[in-house]
């Protein structure tokens, strides 16, 4: 009997324990239906959106739990990003900056040197022919006396020629003023000549003018005149004046052309 029982008792202690692994496999396959199935989606869905932090776990409270951010705060939020990320860090920085500073540097260069205003130079070529015309009667010289200005324009830009006003002196009294307004416009990098004629007349200040020009012994009837010219000339925004004077000598005992300054290839030395 005492063997019986034990084998019994062996079979009944065995029985059990296999239901009992049987069950514990049922139950994980189970449990991993359920994971996987929809009722584990639903769960997770129902779980708040949480921060774990290591000791303790915060809802997130941009998202409210959901772990969605809603549209209408798209434009409210504020991403932070660490200090070391990569795109705080972009290669080739310094590079970058010398040469837009370099190009920068060179692009206001070109436009200094292209758009800076410069002097009009004004070179007097002197008196070029004299016209003489005697009044017996009043005792008076009349003169008109042609002269021509050579003006270079150094600028990228056109130059107009405002104004052109002259005056003829002898003895200190003037005998003879012009004025010419608008006279030319001068292209960029070019020259232009300007003629221009002042009247001159000596008359009861000075008669002895009269007598010392029309005398005929005298071959040459020399006279120094004082001729002061003023040129005005406008560019861009800014107005500029060049003045001349010079001492010329005419002759007022006739009509007189004076020749054009030539220069002489073999000789460096102008020749009149």
């Amino acid at each position: 009997m005492g063997t019986r029982l034990s084998r019994s008792g062996s079979s009944l202690s065995l029985l059990p324990d296999r239901q009992r692994s049987e069950r514990r496999e049922e139950d994980r396959v189970s449990d991993n239906e359920s994971l996987d199935g929809l009722g584990r989606r639903e769960d997770i869905a129902q779980f708040p959106y949480v921060e774990f932090t290591g000791r303790d776990s915060i809802t997130c409270a941009t998202c409210q739990g959901t772990g969605r951010i809603p549209s209408d705060q798209l434009n409210e939020l504020v991403a932070l990003i660490p200090y070391n990320d990569q795109r705080l860090q972009p290669q080739r920085t310094k590079l970058y900056v010398v040469l837009s500073v370099v190009l920068c540097l060179l692009a206001s260069s070109l436009v200094a040197f292209f758009l800076f205003p410069r002097a009009v130079i004004v070179v007097d070529d002197g008196i070029h022919s004299v016209t003489v015309l005697f009044d017996h009667t009043n005792m008076k010289v009349y003169m008109n006396m042609t002269s021509t200005l050579n003006l270079t324009n150094p600028n990228f830009f056109s130059v107009l020629v405002q104004s052109l006003s002259c005056q003829v002196l002898y003895m200190k009294t003037v005998i003879g003023t012009q004025l010419l307004n608008n006279a030319t416009t001068i292209q960029p990098l070019s020259e232009s000549r300007v003629n221009y004629t002042v009247g001159v007349e000596i008359g009861s200040s000075a008669p002895y003018v009269y007598a010392f020009c029309t005398m005929p012994s005298i071959k040459v009837h020399n006279i120094v005149v004082y001729v002061q010219t003023s040129v005005k000339t406008s560019f861009m925004v800014r107005t500029s004046q060049n003045s001349l004077e010079a001492y010329r000598y005419i002759d007022c005992g006739s009509n007189t052309t004076y020749p054009r300054r030539a220069k002489n290839p073999f000789l460096s030395a102008p020749l009149l």
